[in-house]
Formats: C-alpha cells, structure tokens, sequence
C-alpha cells in the first residue's frame, strides 16, 4: 500500500513540476512570441486561414467572440447530429453499429461539443470509427473553444483600457495547433507503443484463458485516449472507459493518462501569471486549488484503501482496500486519486467505477463538481474560478468600505449581476434537474439500479456530472433513454455556455474601463489573505447550495451502513 501512495505522490508531484514551464510555453503561444514549434506549424495555420478567407489579425470585441463561439459550435453540433444518426450507412463502420436515435445524437454531439463527453451509450458498440473521429475532433475543438474563452480573459485583464480583445478563431487555431495536437502525438504514441491499438481494422477474435473464441472491439484508440485526456474531455473509446486494459493497459500508462489530464489546467494557471506578468497571483489561484483539491482528494484515498467495514464484517480480508469496482492493475489508492482528479478537473474519464466506491468518496466526488472551482477543464476551469475572485473582491469591498477594484478595474453593479447569474445557475441545474427526476418516479425510478439512499445519489451525480461539464456517472443508473437524453442535453447547454459568456462579458466590461494604478489603499488580489477570502466565498456558496441535497444522498448512505 505504500508503494501505490508513493504513486500516486510521484504522479501529482511530477505534473506540477511539468505545469510550469508548459505553462510558461503557454502564455508565450498566445502572447505571439516566438516558439520552437513556429516552423512546424505556422504554415499550417497560415494554409487553413487562407482557405477558411478568415482574418486572423481582425480583433473582436467580446461580443464578437461569443457570437463566433456560439456559431461554430452550432455547425458543429449539427455536423455531430447527422454523423451519429446515419452512421449505419456512412463509412468507416467495419462493424456494423447502428445509427443511434434522435435523442440519443441529440445528447451525444451536445455533450462532446460541450467537453462533457457524457456517453448514454458504450463506446465499442454505440458509434463507428467515422463517429468516433468525428468525436475525436470534437474533443480537439471543444478544448480549444474553452482555452480560446480564457485567454480572451487573459487580455482583457491587462494594465490598459481596450475594446478589441483578438481573434477568437486564431485563438481557437493556435490552442489546436501549438498546444493540444503536439502534446496528443506525444501521448498517443506511449500509450500505443504500451498495447494500445491504433487501427482502422474491425473486431480482433482472441482465445481466452478458459479456451472460449470472442470478439474485442480494436479501432483508433490511441489517438483517441490521448486528446480525451489532454483536452479534459474523458470520452471512453470503450464502454469502461480507462478501466478497460486496452484503453489502459498497465501503470505507466495510468499515470500517463492521469498526467495528461492534469497537466493543461494546472499550465493554464501558471500562464495567467505569466502572460500578465503577475505570478503572485498566480500562485494565490494555485495555492487555493490545490488546497482544495487536497481537502477533497486525501480523505477519499483514505477511505478506499481502508476498505469496505460492511465486507469486513463478513471476514473478508481488506488489505487491499475496497476493491469492488477497481482493477487490481492499478490498486484502491491510485483509482481513489483519479476519481478526485476527473471529477475536480472535469475530465471525467473513469478507471474505477464511482458507482462502487465508498459512499463518502461517492460525496466527495460530487463536491468536486459542485465546487467546480479547483482546476477545471481546459480553460473554463480558470473562467469559473474568475467569478468567485470577483464575488470576493466585492465582498472584500463592502467590508472595508472601499469601491471594489479588481486589477485597476472598479466592478460595479452590471459586473456582479452576471457574476450573480453564473453563480447561482450552476446549483439550480443540478437541484432543479434532480428534482425532477425524483417528482416523476413513474419515469426515473424504473432506471436506477439501486433503490434508497443511493438510488438518489445516482440522480443527483447524472444531473451534477451535466451541469459540470464532467461526464462521469454512477453507472448503476439507466440513462439511455428520453428523459435523460433530453433533459441532461439542456442541462450541458446552458451550464457550458453561460459559464463562458458570462466571465468573457464581465472581462469585456472590465477592459473597457479607466485603468486605476494600484495605491496603498488598493486591495490586494495577490496575497494569501485574499486566497482565504476567495476560498470562504467558495465554501460558504457550495455548502448553502448543496448540503441538503448531500444529506438524502451519500451522507445518509454512510450512516445506514453503520
């Protein structure tokens, strides 16, 4: 047991020291300095944006941004509609699956235009190489939407008064370009030099140990584990997801596939403080992330490896931890870590069932996504931790009697009520979404695998995993369906979305302001008095928000096993 929390310490301790210098690379990406890649990848770009007639030195100002957001993600949305419901007849189908139904498709290409990745269906057998590409692309652009968004941030918060923010579609290129395509050769080849198939053949037949004759799904999963990860989207090729031994075949590659899915939303803090030149702030983000993904991570690994007291009771031996739902290649402590780990950062891919853990890492789990503010996903992560910076920055305000100012910027009144709206819509999806399902037992309840206290943990986690753009389930709820196709497709619309549009708003609003030199009255953002400040917000609204709904599920779960 020791060896494995040795691990799983090298595997986080490795990525932050990683997260620095790419996060440096980062900001100078997008800065437009010069990079090592620029030979490489220039000519690409310049090809693309002579083909597409774009213009990518055309500055937007922030409305133009979402109005460019909103259209290609529609097209894209519309594109993933038509693939995923005539992919019986389209090509790359070596194995005959079936086009999925209107609402089925209609979840599918919102969750993977969305970064959700929330699949009602088993990769191997619900969607054909050509879908799984187009999937793939998804993931590639869906990472690079959200990365654009931060970065319109970024410049919106430098020292000076600005309309015109860039281009959101050179961003959205070079996040592509320069950032997510390098980083997925790279992952991709570890994993397929490790076992990973890489093909376009059908189903191989293998002999088992028990001499029986079956099919395995092959494909091009390599490349599609890779840029999952990298672009935190945590669509499984297969139904396991990276519990499967082909998507995840051994220990290097579980860290692997943990460190890629890390690596780009620690980065993107650091670049914050390089790219406007405030590392202290930098740090204070990071510092408050990481002690709250600690919180949450720590006693999660620790109530995996001790075990179930329920299975220990009947004399089962528990030295390996609680192990149902695990695999033993990768061990109770590693598959704990990763569960905080997707789920905080909204990767949501899976190499452990969350269904099976205990119910107080089941608790933690959606903490992470109802806090959803430690990390994030590809640059959204750093969007929505910007509206708790600007909740406490008033707060803070109203407590010493000064104007709040954030960066030089006065916030007022228009600025906290988009920063109200955010906040408060990201509860209301979740508690309103699972309200519903538990007022119509009729529909919802002939779905969950297991009735009682953690029949609505099930709910509470399907409609908490949409609302934060994570995916991830607790698998012992019957999600294919109507309902939850439909009702989850609304949800990851307008908790992707409006999350976006309101930070870029509040960063538009903000630049085209009278830029106040900092004074020696002016509050600190930088200092780790501050980070306490944006911490107590985060609490405070998470636990008035959530700790009800909590209490019915995982909480109460926990002392019936007692």
């Amino acid at each position: 047991m020791k060896t494995e929390i040795l691990g799983v310490v090298a595997m986080y301790s490795v990525t932050i020291l990683m997260a620095i210098p790419f996060g440096k690379y980062i900001a100078q990406v997008y800065a437009g300095e010069k990079t090592l890649l620029d030979s490489v990848f220039s000519p690409l770009e310049n090809l693309f944006f002579r083909i597409s007639g774009i213009d990518r030195k055309a500055e937007m100002n922030w409305k133009q941004h979402m109005a460019a957001l909103l259209t290609v993600n529609f097209v894209w949305f519309l594109l993933g509609m038509f693939v995923l419901m005539n992919q019986d007849w389209l090509p790359l189908n070596p194995d005959g699956n079936h086009g999925q139904t209107a609402d089925l498709a209609f979840n599918t290409s919102i969750s993977f235009v969305v970064n959700c990745n929330l699949q009602h269906y088993s990769g191997e057998s619900g969607v054909s190489y050509l879908s799984q590409l187009f999937l793939m692309f998804l993931q590639f652009v869906s990472a690079a939407t959200g990365m654009a968004a931060a970065v319109i941030l970024f410049i919106a918060l430098k020292e000076r008064t600005a309309e015109k923010l860039g281009n959101f579609y050179n961003l959205m290129v070079i996040s592509c370009t320069r950032i997510l395509l390098p980083a997925s050769i790279l992952v991709a080849s570890i994993l397929a030099f490790n076992g990973t198939p890489m093909t376009f053949e059908g189903k191989d037949s293998i002999v088992t140990m028990q001499g029986d004759t079956v099919a395995v799904s092959t494909g091009p999963v390599a490349a599609f584990v890779a840029i999952k990860h990298l672009g935190t989207n945590g669509g499984g090729f297969y139904g396991t997801n990276s519990a499967h031994p082909l998507e995840n075949p051994n220990y290097l590659t579980n860290m692997v596939e943990m460190f890629s899915q890390m690596i780009i939303p620690l980065a993107m803090i650091f670049a914050l403080g390089f790219f406007l030149k405030r590392k202290k702030m930098a740090w204070m983000i990071f510092g408050v992330m990481t002690l709250g993904f600690l919180v949450l991570c720590v006693p999660t690994i620790t109530w995996e490896v001790q075990g179930n007291p329920a299975i220990a009771h009947m004399g089962v031996d528990m030295g390996s931890g609680a192990m149902e739902g695990k695999e033993t290649r990768f061990g109770s402590a590693a598959s704990g870590f990763w569960s905080i780990a997707t789920t905080v950062i909204s990767t949501g891919s899976v190499n452990a069932m969350h269904d099976s853990t205990m119910p107080l890492s089941g608790m933690m789990q959606l903490l992470a996504m109802m806090t959803n503010a430690f990390y994030g996903g590809c640059g959204v992560g750093i969007l929505n931790f910007f509206i708790f910076i600007i909740l406490a920055v008033f707060i803070s305000g109203l407590m010493v009697g000064r104007t709040p100012e954030f960066l030089g910027k006065k916030i007022e009144g228009r600025e906290m009520k988009i920063a109200m709206i955010v906040a408060l819509l990201h509860p209301l999806m979740i508690l309103a979404g699972t309200a519903l399902a538990a007022a119509f037992p009729e529909i919802t309840s002939a779905n969950l695998n297991n009735p009682g206290f953690h029949g609505f943990s099930e709910m509470l986690y399907e409609y908490t995993s949409s609302a934060a753009n994570n995916g991830s389930g607790f698998e012992g709820l019957g999600d294919n369906n109507p309902w939850w196709n439909i009702t989850t497709g609304f949800v990851l619309i307008l908790s992707r979305f409006i999350p976006i549009i309101g930070p870029v708003a509040i960063a538009g609003l903000l630049a085209n302001k009278k830029y106040i030199p900092e004074s020696a009255g002016t509050l600190r953002t930088d200092s780790a008095t501050f980070g306490m400040m944006v911490m107590a917000v985060i609490i405070i609204i998470t636990a008035l928000s959530f700790f009800p709904s909590l209490t019915l599920g995982p909480i109460a779960e926990y002392f019936s096993m007692r």
